[in-house]
Formats: structure tokens, sequence, C-alpha cells
């Protein structure tokens, strides 16, 4: 199974992309320019250079969402409509991961504000635009954060807060999600609670600037069901 990071060059995105290849999923980086996405690859090879990391590669987007059998969708709000739009044709029947967070930033706010979008949520907008594709998307990885991705390699102790409309689908998400060491993917039910999920990141964000902290996150407890893993 190959993982494809859609926009996987920002700090997010290649987060994402060293954690799964450490755990030894292939995974593809994706970047608007192939230039830039081989660039990044190259140096988080030599940054990690205790690791093998000869199972993570970089394309251009519209390569890496066809040659990915799932896809991970990591830009600004701002770009997200873009390059859903850019990579439509290849999201047949597939997966997709959409970890987009409608922030105040994108239009030159604060980072713990949200805006709410027409569609709901990020998730369900991407949803909207793949209408018709097959592809089965789920809101995942909007609670965890950069800085706890880039610590490696430390465990990290968040939860993954996930929704989507298929059960199979978020099933598959999750045996993902789980191979980064500290992880527990909890699934919230349909790809509308996608709206409660992203509001949670300006939460964490403002405790994280409240605090001084880089690692705030985020644990489910007391739900028996979660206890029997």
């Amino acid at each position: 199974m190959k993982i494809s990071i859609i926009g996987g060059t920002g700090p997010q995105g290649l987060g994402i992309a060293e954690r799964l290849a450490i755990a030894g999923l292939d995974v593809i980086v994706g970047s608007r320019k192939e230039e830039k996405a081989l660039d990044v690859v190259a140096k988080a090879k030599e940054d990690l250079a205790d690791y093998d990391l000869s199972n993570m590669v970089g394309m251009a987007n519209e390569d890496a969402a066809r040659e990915g059998d799932v896809l991970i969708i990591t830009v600004p709000l701002a770009a997200q409509k873009p390059t859903v739009e850019g990579i439509k044709e290849f999201c047949k029947d597939k997966i997709v991961m959409d970890a987009t967070v409608p922030l105040e930033t994108a239009i030159g706010g604060k980072p713990f504000r949200f805006i709410d979008l027409m569609e709901g949520s990020a998730a369900e907008r991407t949803a909207s635009i793949l209408e018709g594709t097959g592809a089965k998307v789920i809101c995942a990885f909007c609670n965890i954060s950069n800085s706890h991705l880039a610590n490696i390699p430390e465990d990290i102790d968040c939860d993954c807060l996930i929704a989507g409309d298929d059960n199979d689908a978020k099933a598959t998400a999750a045996e993902i999600i789980d191979k980064i060491p500290g992880v527990k993917t909890i699934d919230c039910g349909i790809l509308e609670k996608a709206r409660i999920i992203e509001k949670i990141t300006p939460l964490l964000i403002g405790l994280n600037i409240k605090y001084k902290s880089h690692y705030g996150g985020l644990r489910i407890t007391g739900i028996p069901a979660l206890d029997k893993d």
C-alpha cells in the first residue's frame, strides 16, 4: 500500500510522511512542484540518517495522487480547493484523508480562530469536490500538532480523531494512523462530525500559546470499547 501526502512538503505533511515511512509504509511526498518534493525528501533523509527512509519518495501532487492507494491532504485552507480539484481525476474509489482546518490565518487573522465554511467543514468541502468519484473522504490528523509529528523518535501523546461515512475506509485509515507510536485513532462517527473535530485545532493552538507549549494534545478516556484494545 502506497500512502501519498498531497501538499506534503510543509511541516504537517512532512511530519506525517516521516512518521509513516519510519513505521515501514511506502510514502510519497507530493508538492505543486516535483523539484520541491525531491529536495524536501532528500533533506529529510539527511536529517534522519539513522533511519532507513528508502521507502519515501517525492513527486508532483498529481503524480503522487495517481500512484497512491491512500491519499492524505495536508494543505492550508486557501490551497485546499485548487489542490483537490487538481487531483480529482486520480481519487476514484480511493480513501482520502483530509487534515485541512479552516483557520483565520487564511485571511490574515489569528491561528486560534475558526472560519465557518458553507459546506460545514473542510473535510465536507473536499467530499463535495470529489462527489461522483467514489472517493471515501475522512477527516483526520487535524488535532495532532506539527511539533508532535516532528519530535522524532518520541511517541506522540495524543489521540487522532477521525470522521467519515464509510466504516471500512475508517478502519483502514485507523490501521495506518495507529502505526505512529503513541497515537490511538478514535472514530467519532459520520463525516459531519468533522465540524466539531476541526474546531478542536484552534482550541489546542490557543492552549499552546497560553501555556507556552508546542505539544498540547487530546486523549479520549472512559469509553469501555477503547479500553479493551
